[in-house]
């Protein structure tokens, strides 16, 4: 049986603390990694002396997640920062620069784009990802899709990245790939209510205030639409190329057409078009079903003379996996195995 980060969670959320009140309710857990059967994380307190007494409530975690099936390690720190961290404020107005400015230590930039939302651009990007990084490309990701941030549940990290400095950001890291999301930034569910300016100026901070380190490529998953996000990217960032996903249906089909003319209006190349959730096999009987319809992204791909890099299956392990913080990418099998041909064929491009 597959521990799940929930489970994690769910299993430590009544012990008590020595202050008052539950873990659950206190946000002190950090860096929460499920892989393999081995559990770490981080429970981070204000000052010193208030992590001295929590040894108590470390070890009652701990040999509560041990308890649990499919459990092999377990790897609790508890810490503290010796003063209280600078803050960074995140959204503020964009601060003017000649034109696109190049992100220290980073070689190519891919944005993930589909005109419609629904089409499963977060779960494609999150996947490539995790591909190229098995492919031995070292990869980051951020989550630009600021209004529905959907990558740290993807992804598999929580917790609040630290900005040592109050001026850059630390990025958190999973299954090989550096990642950012500003709903590590956010409590849960809380919505960000923005005007245009602010989301330029976030765009910009999540570009050029993480600290990325030296990577082959940073994939950055976009909103839907073509508004504030695309635009803030290519005018502030060398973008490399951009890949467009779609489902084959004719509703998602126009908005990609969108999608691929605001990028062409941008000077960025698009590099080509993924069909997801091309079809569906029944589990039970192998009956093959186009529940979107069938073949209509190739048709559009050669119709506009981009390259067709691949046909994803909709797959209900894809979405578990997902839900679980664990990609359908980082194991073997069918889905896995479409993920690692898309990721091939952009090393083969030459793009990463």
């Amino acid at each position: 049986m597959t521990v799940t980060r929930e489970k994690i969670l769910t299993t430590i959320a009544d012990i008590p603390l020595p202050q008052g009140g539950f873990l659950k309710d206190a946000d002190l857990v950090r860096a929460l990694v499920v892989e393999n059967g081995a559990v770490r994380f981080v429970i981070e307190l204000a000052d010193a002396e208030a992590a001295k007494a929590m040894s108590g409530v470390e070890a009652e975690a701990k040999r509560r997640i041990e308890a649990l099936e499919g459990v092999a390690t377990v790897s609790i720190v508890t810490t503290a920062p010796a003063k209280a961290p600078p803050q960074l404020k995140v959204g503020g107005h964009a601060t003017p620069q000649q034109g696109p400015q190049p992100i220290p230590g980073v070689r190519n930039i891919v944005a993930i784009g589909s005109g419609k939302g629904g089409v499963g651009k977060s779960t494609v990007t999150s996947n490539l990802a995790v591909a190229l990084a098995k492919a031995g490309r070292k990869v980051g990701l951020l989550d630009a899709d600021i209004y529905g941030p959907s990558q740290p549940r993807m992804m598999g990290v929580s917790g609040k990245p630290h900005s040592p400095d109050g001026k850059r950001i630390e990025p958190m890291r999973a299954h090989g790939v550096t990642v950012m999301s500003l709903g590590l930034m956010l409590r849960e569910g809380e919505a960000v209510v923005w005007r245009g300016p602010m989301l330029m100026g976030a765009m910009q901070q999540m570009l050029q205030q993480v600290n990325w380190g030296e990577l082959d490529v940073l994939l950055i998953d976009l909103p839907p639409g073509t508004g504030d996000v695309q635009l803030s990217l290519c005018q502030k960032a060398p973008v490399t190329g951009a890949v467009i996903v779609s489902t084959p249906q004719d509703v998602a089909l126009l908005d990609a057409r969108r999608a691929i003319d605001m990028f062409n209006k941008l000077k960025t190349p698009v590099l080509g078009m993924i069909e997801n959730m091309t079809s569906y096999v029944c589990p039970k009987c192998g009956h093959e079903a186009h529940l979107f319809g069938h073949g209509g992204v190739a048709q559009e791909a050669e119709m506009l003379n981009l390259p067709m890099l691949g046909q994803l299956p909709l797959e209900l392990e894809t979405r578990l996996a997902g839900d679980s913080g664990k990609p359908i990418a980082t194991g073997d099998g069918p889905a896995a195995a479409a993920y690692a041909d898309l990721a091939q064929r952009l090393i083969d491009q030459g793009v990463v």
